[in-house]
């Protein structure tokens, strides 16, 4: 791995580190781990490997929580893809609209109990009513899930930046990687 991928996989890491201090619930770097990876990790299977890596690493000291589980990572997973069609075109506007896309897919895929089994929703029917009721509860957590999204994209992606602009050899080592 050369400088650039390894200052790549250190902030994710070191944002997904920051799930383990106190938050506000949802307030923490998921999304922008998913997101920074995604349109940083130029191999599709590195895009994916890294950030979900860093995720079950922060999860082996929070806890696992059985089958939710599953359903966070797919709103996960689908961050990243999000993040791998930035790539081509990575522009402080395009991190704003994949940092709000992002959080709204990871929105409509956590709070989707309609097919979930019933041991994980018995709040919910499972009918259209159930549906609109498990989104309407989530709406105080996609808050904090949406302005956390910009927060922490802001200080991956501007922190790149930065590094960027200061240690002319990451830049370097993208011109020779492509």
């Amino acid at each position: 791995m050369n400088k650039r991928v390894l200052t790549i996989v250190a902030l994710i890491f070191t944002a997904a580190f920051l799930r383990l201090i106190p938050h506000a619930p949802n307030f923490s770097p998921i999304g922008a781990i998913a997101l920074f990876g995604g349109a940083y990790l130029s191999r599709k299977y590195l895009a994916y490997l890294i950030p979900i890596a860093a995720m079950l690493v922060s999860d082996v000291f929070l806890g696992f929580y059985g089958i939710e589980m599953l359903i966070t990572y797919a709103g996960f997973a689908a961050s990243i893809f999000i993040g791998t069609q930035l790539r081509k075109n990575l522009t402080w506007y395009n991190v704003a609209i994949g940092s709000v896309a992002s959080s709204i897919v990871f929105f409509l895929i956590t709070n989707f109990v309609f097919f979930y089994p019933s041991t994980l929703s018995p709040l919910y029917t499972h009918d259209m009513a159930g549906i609109i009721n498990s989104y309407a509860a989530g709406l105080p957590f996609f808050q904090n899930t949406f302005l956390s999204d910009l927060v922490y994209n802001t200080l991956l992606f501007g922190t790149f930046a930065l590094l960027n602009f200061n240690i002319p050899s990451l830049n370097q080592e993208k011109v020779k990687a492509s």
